[in-house]
């Protein structure tokens, strides 16, 4: 046989065989691999945006809402230190203050993040815009490198101009987080400088400068403090034009007590208190100026 009629007969004969087997009524058996299975998966409530956070605590929506963030995630570890990754600190920060809100009840409460993900800058303060927030808190933790008996929280408002040259470099290494190998991951725009000048509006930093008194007048004692506890800077994260914004740095992850204090039961229960009450007590001002 030739090798022309060879490679004729390798690519004829299957079809030869289907087209038999098909003649006569049969079928060729299936692999059970894979066969049955389902993927099943919430869909939003009709009306609910998509893409967006659950939102915890009562369903009624003129109950106030506070947006929670935890700060970096996924391929973006932020500071590290002594055994400790910032992104999983904060992330148990944020959930304990998520749980002891939902349990205290009364204000409705949403994560930006609750699992291990990578969310651009522009998307945390978007997720508080689109989901109509009262209050925003971005949670963070700082690093002073191998000082490591530098320790303390600092409470951090938006400034256009840095309050401090600390707060500044801060400022540029938060940042930065939206950025892979030097290139930009959101797009600037003449957008961001009418997100800043709407900033300016003086309601919204008023109630942004009170949230942050009430955090460090209700942590007095309980949390420890950093010597400059209330600071400014101009950070991307906090540049919601319409919702009060805090950026809590909770303290030093390169101090192993410190750091191994946030990161026990002990230590997210302690700043959830602090934070729950500074939240509560915000929110009752709020609603006697209303």
């Amino acid at each position: 046989m030739s090798l022309r009629a060879q490679l004729w007969l390798v690519f004829l004969a299957p079809v030869a065989i289907l087209a038999a087997l098909y003649a006569f009524g049969l079928t060729l058996p299936v692999p059970a691999l894979g066969r049955g299975y389902v993927i099943r998966f919430e869909l939003p409530s009709a009306g609910e945006p998509v893409d967006l956070p659950r939102v915890y605590g009562p369903p009624d929506k003129s109950r106030p809402l506070v947006v929670i963030d935890a700060g970096h995630g996924g391929h973006d570890p932020g500071a590290s230190g002594q055994g400790f990754r910032e992104k999983d600190l904060v992330l148990g920060l944020a959930t304990a203050l998520r749980d002891e809100l939902v349990k205290e009840g009364g204000i409705r409460v949403a994560l930006t993040r609750d699992d291990d993900r990578f969310l651009v800058l522009g998307e945390r303060f978007a997720i508080a815009r689109e989901l109509g927030a009262d209050l925003f808190l971005s949670i963070h933790a700082d690093s002073a490198g191998t000082e490591d008996q530098v320790e303390g929280a600092s409470i951090y408002t938006l400034s256009n101009e840095a309050s401090s040259e600390a707060a500044a470099r801060f400022a540029a290494r938060e940042n930065a987080a939206d950025a892979v190998n030097g290139i930009e991951l959101s797009g600037q725009s003449d957008a961001v400088n009418s997100i800043l000048v709407e900033l300016s509006q003086r309601r919204t930093q008023a109630d942004s400068a009170e949230f942050s008194r009430l955090i460090a007048r209700e942590g007095t004692g309980i949390l420890r403090f950093h010597p400059q506890t209330r600071r400014s800077a101009g950070l991307a994260v906090l540049r919601a034009p319409d919702v009060p914004s805090v950026l809590y740095e909770a303290g030093f992850i390169s101090n192993r007590d410190e750091a191994s204090q946030l990161a026990s039961p002990e230590g997210r229960q302690k700043f959830a208190d602090v934070l729950a009450r500074a939240i509560r007590i915000y929110f009752a001002r709020q609603s006697r100026q209303d």
